[in-house]
């Protein structure tokens, strides 16, 4: 409790600062090219192709699972190609805190999420709280008129269906994994989620990549093994949760080219609120599927927990809410960052994260990895830099 108590200081001091800013920057960026969606779009590279033409290109810019999703842009209205307009010392100072505060958002979400989960073993009805916790900052904003509420007809709503079911098992399929064993192994076999990408593409879409591009598969797959076989702390329930992941990121990706690409759905559907929309329909469909694989048991678990006095219910509270709101923020400033980079910039940058991401629950949680382990994950995530740039190239 001594630790967690200590971690919630130390990121609360520094979140508070770091929500200012944020909110000074949203108050500015309403409306501005990162969150334009046909900008969002063009300048993101990453894992999941989530964008695309009428006839299908390969996919030029993805973003990885969770933080980004961009799904066809506008439902798929042409992209402008353009590439970010460099604005001097303060459009580098502002990209500079947009990628401060990704990093530092995802790794207090990767730390309150394990924490809660070693406390609470009911992952199913965490991933709800956290996905429900989103809506408490994005209805305000719709209300009180901040940001343009989206406008979308039931014909509209039925076509975000799928896609809301993908987005739900992307979430839900890396809290199990992170639930189940180390944060550092579940991110090590989400860095092989571009292998599920391309072969669901190849499957479904048709859709063939150079040869180079497949070749960067090698590496995410060996060092994926590698890892897997040398890793201390493995359970196949972390393996086959974090796998359903990258499966329902990848199949996000080609839902939405397939029912998005070419059409204009809605209004006001930029890629934050398309988002928005896609978390609150997730939280609609989580909480019957958490009804039915756990029932109300957190509830009866998070009283038990408190009469132990190993948390108080202030503080047990405060954790859940916390990995909600960090859940919800390092997604909401992702595109903050990636609007306003090229794709070879967020190419490394997502890469740098994952490993900021590996070292800070390492160093956390006191995570041992051995000698493989490491120089499997090492491997694994220099190969998703290589595909990511690979994937640019052939654009090019």
């Amino acid at each position: 409790f001594n630790f967690i108590n200590l971690t919630w200081i130390i990121t609360m001091k520094i979140a508070s600062r770091a929500l200012v800013t944020l909110a000074l920057a949203a108050s500015v960026s309403i409306g501005a090219s990162a969150f334009n969606p046909s900008a969002f779009v063009k300048n993101v590279a990453g894992k999941n192709a989530l964008a695309g033409k009428a006839q299908l290109p390969l996919p030029t810019k993805q973003v990885s699972s969770p933080t980004a999703i961009a799904l066809s842009s506008a439902g798929g209205a042409k992209v402008k190609e353009e590439e970010p307009k460099s604005g001097g010392l303060f459009e580098t100072l502002q990209v500079g805190i947009y990628f401060a505060l990704w990093y530092l958002f995802n790794i207090a979400y990767n730390i309150y999420n394990k924490q809660a989960l070693n406390v609470l073993s009911y992952p199913w009805t965490v991933a709800t709280i956290q996905m429900a916790t989103g809506i408490a900052y994005f209805v305000p904003l719709w209300l009180l008129g901040i940001r343009k509420a989206p406008k979308l007809n039931a014909s509209e709503l039925k076509t975000l269906i799928p896609i809301a079911f993908c987005h739900t098992g992307v979430h839900v399929g890396a809290v199990i994994a992170l639930g189940a064993g180390a944060v550092s192994f579940a991110h090590i076999v989400k860095a092989s989620e571009p292998v599920v990408t391309c072969a669901l593409n190849a499957l479904l879409l048709g859709q063939i990549l150079p040869l180079p591009v497949y070749l960067t598969l090698l590496p995410i797959i060996g060092g994926v093994a590698i890892a897997s076989m040398k890793e201390l702390s493995f359970t196949v329930l972390a393996l086959a949760s974090a796998m359903l992941s990258n499966v329902s990121s990848a199949a996000r990706g080609v839902l939405s080219k397939k029912t998005m690409s070419g059409k204009k759905i809605g209004e006001n559907l930029d890629a934050q609120n398309l988002y928005a929309v896609l978390t609150a329909m997730s939280t609609v469909i989580l909480i019957p599927l958490m009804l039915a694989f756990e029932g109300t048991g957190m509830f009866k678990a998070f009283g038990d927990i408190v009469a132990k006095g190993d948390f108080t219910k202030k503080s047990l509270s405060t954790l859940l809410a916390l990995g909600g709101a960090s859940y919800y923020a390092y997604n909401e400033v992702a595109f903050l960052a990636l609007g306003k980079v090229n794709p070879v910039t967020h190419a490394v940058g997502n890469t740098i994260k994952r490993v900021v991401i590996i070292v800070a629950s390492v160093v956390a949680f006191k995570t041992k990895m051995s000698t493989g382990s490491i120089i499997g994950s090492s491997i694994a995530i220099f190969g998703t830099l290589l595909y990511s740039l690979a994937m640019n190239a052939s654009k090019k």
